[in-house]
């Protein structure tokens, strides 16, 4: 068997077993992403609420590039896991090497416009006084080290397109404990460092994002000699530009998209009140720790897909999605169980008061009636983008949120209040989940007779 065969390991084997083995180290990568995120605000938040409020300013932003740079990084393990499949050695060099040398080039468009429009950006936000003040401390450091920030999500998609999860998570797991231990000692100035305030959460998420950059070059360069510095035909590179970005700026949009309807969501809430926001902000965070093994399916079919499409292995991919669809329901209904039944105590560990208790409770109770299905959805888009079908994916995901969500959520609320809400979000994932499911099937048929 020649190398470039080789590197396509998801074409043959045990689909089953290596569906679960990828699965499970994504969900320690996601974990530790998550743990960015959570790590910044507590710490933060024990500052005051000037600083938690400078960090809540930059989320948007911080979010719009985060989406753009995962879009990229969805658009690079597409083409590369097709390539993979096809075992097109040179091609498969090719895209990994320009979806880095198109990275860069965003990098350099965003440094510049960020610095440049720190003031009248965050401004327009809201953020003044000595508020934008710290924003500007925080976003400088954090344009400054966005290399570090775009490279590793981009690298990491182009690893786990080769099959690789394990090497993504682990580091994403460790970048996620050394921010971890990182953060209080520049943020309070602990031992010999300097009290840096909102300062130090920007250098410790920097520092601890280099990490995934460096390991991410040498597994792509060293490891895999997937990286290429010899000078190729301009053409060539805007080409697969072109193919990554095709991929690249649909799934961009689809993940700015979903924040955008859940801010819709939340105004829908504040009408009724501050406690519904609260019981729905503390239940929407623990959900995302138990939909953590079902997202990181959805992630890893992408390449497992990719790969066989490339090889024109057609029935194998049906076994992956009907498998990972299984399965997907099998767990969303044991979250279903063991959420119901364990609601209110669930809901007491985020919150003393009753009306947020009894609101996060009852999304507790309702929502994950929906989670089997969210599975699906969220698997048929990654398989979608595999089969480079982006539109199909966004334009499923528009359906889903304003089509479906959003409408059914105000007629809901009209007639039972925040159950409705909740229930609307059920709803919605059981109708798209349904038409994501056959839209992909569709697409392999039509791709099998060609």
């Amino acid at each position: 068997m020649d190398r470039k065969s080789e590197k396509a390991v998801l074409t043959s084997g045990n689909l089953k077993k290596q569906i679960i083995e990828l699965s499970i180290p994504m969900m320690f990568g996601m974990l530790g992403l998550s743990v960015f995120n959570i790590v910044d605000t507590i710490y933060i938040g024990r500052l005051g609420t000037g600083p938690l409020a400078a960090l809540s300013f930059t989320y948007p932003v911080v979010l719009v590039l985060n989406s753009i740079a995962l879009g990229m990084g969805v658009g690079a393990s597409s083409v590369l896991a097709r390539a993979l499949g096809r075992g097109d050695h040179h091609k498969v060099v090719r895209y990994t090497t320009d979806s880095l040398s198109l990275s860069f080039f965003f990098i350099v468009v965003f440094v510049v416009l960020g610095e440049l429009t720190i003031d009248p950006l965050f401004q327009l936000l809201g953020a003044k006084g000595d508020i934008l003040g710290m924003v500007k401390q925080y976003m400088r450091i954090w344009y400054a080290g966005l290399l570090f920030v775009v490279f590793p999500m981009v690298g990491n998609s182009a690893i786990r397109a080769l099959g690789d999860t394990k090497t993504p998570g682990t580091i994403m797991m460790i970048a996620g404990l050394v921010n971890t231990g990182v953060d209080p000692l520049l943020i309070f100035g602990i031992g010999p460092f300097p009290r840096l305030g909102i300062k130090g959460a920007a250098i410790a998420t920097v520092f601890s994002r280099s990490i995934t950059f460096f390991v991410a070059i040498y597994v792509l360069a060293g490891r895999e000699k997937l990286i290429s510095l010899k000078r190729a035909p301009f053409s060539e590179i805007t080409d697969s530009w072109k193919k990554i970005l095709f991929v690249g700026v649909p799934a961009a949009v689809t993940r700015i998209i979903i924040p955008f309807a859940a801010g819709v969501i939340t105004a829908l809430l504040a009408s009724i009140g501050p406690q519904a926001v609260a019981g729905f902000g503390a239940a929407v965070k623990f959900e995302r720790f138990a939909l953590l093994f079902i997202m990181s399916m959805a992630t890893v079919m992408a390449p497992f897909v990719g790969q066989n499409y490339g090889a024109r292995k057609y029935e194998r991919i049906h076994k992956g999605i009907r498998f990972s669809s299984v399965l997907s329901m099998g767990i969303g209904a044991v979250l279903l169980i063991v959420m119901s039944i364990f609601a209110r105590p669930l809901a007491s560990l985020f919150s003393r008061d009753p009306a947020v208790i009894a609101v996060a409770a009852l999304y507790f109770r309702i929502v994950p009636f929906a989670y089997g299905m969210q599975g699906i959805f969220n698997i048929s888009s990654m398989i979608l983008n595999a089969l480079n079908k982006p539109i199909h994916a966004t334009i499923l995901t528009v359906l889903q949120m304003f089509g479906l969500y959003i409408p059914l959520a105000l007629l809901g609320k009209s007639i039972l209040g925040t159950a409705g809400i909740f229930s609307a979000l059920v709803v919605s994932y059981a109708i798209s989940g349904t038409l994501s499911y056959f839209s992909v099937k569709r697409v392999i048929n039509i791709h099998s007779k060609e």
